[in-house]
């Protein structure tokens, strides 16, 4: 029979529900009747009791909140919880559980008629104590267990939790314990998982790029740690060491690993350890004297928690963590907050406490809900425990809760603000929005330098405040921190390793060009420019740098390059010092440092000097250069002639005698050696420019044929990288060179055509013999290294079409090691105060070739050089030719009469009236337009002054007759 909460139950069937039966045949007792005597009496009220419970069975109504729904309110609920009672988080968080628990049973708006019965358990930090503790919770019927609060013990619990189905509010932090390996464990604090990636973004934030954790050596410490390692590698950082502790560790332990960890180059540490001992590790660093200028500390939440329970602390723990950062979980201020802390008084108090708080209350609102949709309490038998029936741990009271399904999904469902927020799980059962307090803490207490959620990174704003979860990550910001040894100055984050183990360079051991780098007796056992340069960027550095050189190769032939920097990037060499090119694929394995020479490939090629030749003079111009400008020497000369012929006697004279004007005024510009006069305002704007262009072309054509008759050519066809790509002929690299790897994979020429060469000798020798010989067609190698072959070749070699890749030489590094960003900085001082160029100049500083690399080709001048000109000279004349065509054709207009005939005198007074058929008045006209042009200008202007002066004699009658020429022809002459 189930009685559900608010039923009406008639009196028979109450005194029925109240009950009792011996199934072994002891007393059926009813609870008005407690002294019969008559047992027999009893059996059989018993027996009758019992038939009628198996025929009627019970109807009730609903009442109360509802009159369609049944519930079912059962007078307790047993809840466990199971805590490390001896430990800072067990002492700040049962009397929070208890105080729940009375809050609960007081507010009759929760689980009204139903009280809640607490039963804890002491796990005392053992595994196996736990699990037996976690048993005999289940044993008492619980429906939901708070706890445990440690990591490892909760692993072996949820387990029990899942066989059971009773739902675990643990407050383990442990990122492991998922809910899709766990689905009855749910984690009512913030998981590690948020934690660790904060820190990755706070060691970001300072672009440190390695930190040593220092950890307890269990599941909270273990699993934390390596989420840890996942979120740094995202940031491109990572752990360089892994510190773990023993649980149990003593004092000396721990000053064991500290002066081990203080011998590496990284000064950034990360404290993940238990709070009970965690205060341990400062107290000892601080002895080491780990606690000063140049270290970095970071805790993580256990800190904030010792300190939150111890409060107040005392000064010399305080003095024990200065300059200390933490985090802390953020518990948002409320009033619910205030009120219970202000009710909260001389006792521990950090943020478990509210969590821990917030948990029985969640419980309890669920199993409120639980119960309104119709949940039952009820317990069942494990039939798989049956086969422990003799065993004495007595497994088989083990229940199994029926309704913890419906009462996980209840959990989950849940949304309400409690002390520690919103509390609400998303999808993977964490609770959303979880938050970080960054902590700095010196002086007496702590500050606050900034927040950190899982949507907006790094803060100032406080989460509840932010407007907007699309917050740029990039503008992640923290208020100034105070770093051990009282200091605002951001700490670098590493020292060269104090465990005197010198820095292992990595040298190659050339067999050519030795003034880069090469082996000597004398220490350091290297020199060379490579070495000078980083032996100057090293003393530049603030902090000294230990090392030792190791030539790499037997020097007989350069070593692979490729293999010292795959050594490097496997931690058999720290670093590689010499002439190692920069290049994409080396960059995905090393750190480069900044580039100290420029290098790039280029294409040498042999070359013969030109012969000399009687037609030199002729080639700085194409043909068509030369017969272009000779025409606008002769358009030059006949636009001058034209507009000048008119008014400038000097161009005037006999058909013979002009041509020869016209040839001889425009050659002669060439040199500006012309004699004639030029009168006109329009020729005299022509001969400008056309000066101006000769000018040029002068100066063009005589440096052009300097050049040329210094020149030398090449004595094959390699002209360029096409030309050698599509040539088939055998190519030469150096050995070791990253020339060889690119012409094959880049540039796609066959690996049968590349041949390795030792040194400027065999250059030579191969490019002497040519392809046919047994030889190669051209070289392809580094800009300094063919610099200095060249200034040793004699000038029969030189560099063919342009330089086709473009990089440097740099110092390789392990990636992200903080050495290769400093020594970087070194070399761009050593190249902004001169230094860099005084090395250069003392090992690399050669004589050149003069004009190396110009051909015949290249030098000579086309029409495409100087079009521009030409164009805005035959512009110029254009424009003149028109302005004095338009002007006689005015005066030509004006010369003639109204009626059509044309009287004209010869100059002695004659006239005549010429009147022709009209087929033949255009040729005549057109004739006379030409005799007319050809006259002298003031000769015209006197015969118009002469025609306007009869004009005006004549009065109002036509004019028919004009002056003749003297001899009666009645047309104009030449003189």
């Amino acid at each position: 029979m189930v009685i559900r909460r608010g039923d009406t139950v008639s009196p028979i069937k109450r005194w029925l529900w109240l009950g009792l039966i011996s199934l072994e045949g002891d007393w059926f007792v009813m609870g008005t009747i407690r002294d019969t005597k008559e047992g027999l009496v009893l059996k059989m009220r018993a027996l009758l009791i019992l038939i009628l419970c198996m025929l009627a069975p019970i109807h009730v109504k609903g009442g109360g909140r509802n009159s369609t729904t049944s519930y079912y309110s059962p007078k307790s609920v047993n809840i466990g919880a199971l805590l490390t009672f001896n430990s800072i988080i067990g002492r700040a968080v049962k009397p929070a559980i208890e105080a729940a628990v009375n809050d609960i049973n007081a507010d009759s708006s929760v689980l009204p008629g139903t009280r809640l019965n607490l039963f804890f358990g002491d796990t005392n930090c053992s595994g196996f104590l736990g699990t037996i503790d976690a048993l005999q919770l289940m044993e008492k019927d619980v429906a939901v267990v708070i706890g445990p609060q440690s990591s490892g013990i909760a692993h072996v619990i949820s387990d029990t939790a899942n066989e059971l189905h009773v739902p675990l509010l643990s407050l383990a932090t442990d990122p492991t314990l998922t809910a899709l390996q766990n689905p009855y464990f749910l984690c009512v604090s913030q998981s590690d998982y948020f934690q660790m990636y904060a820190i990755a973004d706070l060691i970001d934030h300072f672009q440190w790029r390695e930190v040593i954790a220092i950890y307890v050596d269990d599941d909270y410490g273990r699993n934390g740690i390596s989420v840890l390692g996942d979120a740094l590698v995202e940031k491109r950082a990572r752990i360089s060491y892994k510190a773990a502790l023993s649980p149990s560790a003593s004092v000396s332990d721990v000053t064991d690993l500290l002066v081990q960890v203080n011998l590496m180059e990284s000064r950034v540490f990360v404290v993940h350890v238990n709070p009970d001992s965690g205060l341990t590790v400062f107290s000892v660093a601080k002895t080491l004297r780990m606690m000063i200028d140049g270290y970095v500390w970071i805790a993580t939440d256990w800190l904030p928690s010792v300190l939150d329970a111890l409060e107040p602390v005392d000064q010399d723990t305080m003095n024990l963590l200065q300059g200390v950062l933490a985090l802390r979980h953020h518990i948002p201020n409320s009033d619910l907050k205030t009120t219970f802390v202000s009710r909260w008084k001389n006792r521990s108090i950090n943020s478990y406490t509210f969590y821990a708080y917030d948990a029985v209350w969640l419980a309890a609102r669920a199993l409120d809900s639980f119960f309104n949709n119709g949940g039952n309490l009820s317990f069942s038998s494990d039939v798989r425990l049956s086969s422990f029936k003799r065993s004495g741990l007595n497994l088989t009271s083990l229940p199994i809760f029926e309704g913890g399904q419906e009462l996980l999904e209840a959990i989950l469902a849940s949304k309400y603000s409690g002390l520690a927020g919103e509390y609400q799980f998303d999808s993977q059962k964490n609770l959303v929005h979880p938050a970080l307090d960054f902590l700095n803490i010196v002086g007496s207490g702590s500050r606050r330098i900034g927040y950190w959620t899982n949507y907006s990174g790094l803060s100032v704003v406080a989460p509840e405040n932010l407007m907007s979860e699309n917050k740029s990550l990039s503008d992640q910001e923290l208020y100034s921190v105070i770093w051990p040894g009282q200091t605002t100055n951001q700490p670098r984050g590493w020292v060269f390793p104090n465990n005197g183990k010198p820095l292992r360079i990595a040298v190659p051991n050339r067999a050519s060009f030795r003034g880069f780098v090469s082996k000597i007796k004398d220490p350091p056992g290297v020199q060379g420019y490579c070495i000078d340069v980083f032996e100057a960027a090293v003393r530049l550095l603030p902090y000294p740098v230990p090392r030792t050189y190791i030539l790499y190769g037997d020097g007989k032939r350069n070593p692979e390059y490729n293999d010292i920097v795959n050594d490097v990037a496997q931690d058999k060499y720290g670093a590689a010092v010499g002439d190692i090119t920069i290049t994409t694929d080396r960059t995905r394995l090393v750190d480069f440092t900044q580039p100290y020479l420029e290098s790039g490939l280029v294409i040498v090629a042999p070359v013969k000097t030109t012969k000399s030749s009687p037609w030199a003079f002729l080639k700085p111009f194409t043909v068509e250069m030369w017969l272009v400008t000779g025409a606008f020497f002769l358009l030059v000369g006949a636009v001058v002639w034209i507009l000048e012929h008119r008014i400038n006697s000097e161009f005037r004279g006999s058909p013979r005698q002009q041509v020869v004007t016209i040839f001889w005024f425009s050659f002669s510009t060439m040199f500006f050696s012309h004699r004639e006069n030029t009168v006109s305002t329009l020729g005299r704007s022509v001969l400008i420019i056309w000066l101006f262009v000769v000018l040029i072309i002068n100066s063009s054509y005589t440096a052009s044929l300097t050049s040329m008759l210094t020149v030398q050519q090449l004595s094959s066809n390699i002209q360029g990288l096409d030309s050698l790509i599509s040539s088939g002929s055998p190519i030469g690299v150096q050995d070791g060179s990253f020339a060889r790897n690119y012409l094959i994979d880049v540039l796609n020429i066959a690996a049968s055509r590349i041949i390795s060469l030792k040194d400027p000798v065999e250059y030579a020798h191969a490019l002497d013999l040519g392809p046919r010989n047994g030889g190669v067609a051209a070289i392809v190698d580094e800009l300094p290294y063919i610099d200095i072959f060249l200034a040793k070749s004699d000038c029969s070699y030189e560099i063919v079409g342009q330089e086709f890749t473009k990089s440097g030489w740099g110092f390789v590094f392990q990636r992200d090691s903080p050495l290769a960003i400093d020594l970087s900085t070194a070399i761009l001082q050593l190249s902004e105060n001169g230094d860099l160029q005084r090395i250069h100049n003392k090992w690399l500083s050669n004589g050149g070739c003069p004009n190396q690399g110009n051909q015949d080709s290249s030098n000579r001048l086309s029409l495409q050089d100087f079009w521009g000109l030409f164009l805005i000279m035959g512009v110029a004349c254009f424009l003149a030719l028109v302005c004095f065509f338009g002007k006689v054709l005015g005066q030509y207009l004006k010369f003639n009469s109204e009626d059509g005939t044309e009287e004209m005198g010869s100059g002695q007074g004659d006239s005549v009236r010429v009147s022709r058929p009209s087929m033949r008045l255009a040729s005549l006209r057109l004739r006379e337009l030409m005799e007319f042009v050809d006259r002298k200008e003031t000769e015209i202007n006197e015969i118009l002054r002469s025609k306007k002066s009869m004009v005006t004699r004549s009065g109002d009658s036509s004019l028919s007759s004009v002056v003749s020429d003297g001899h009666g022809h009645g047309r104009l002459r030449s003189p």
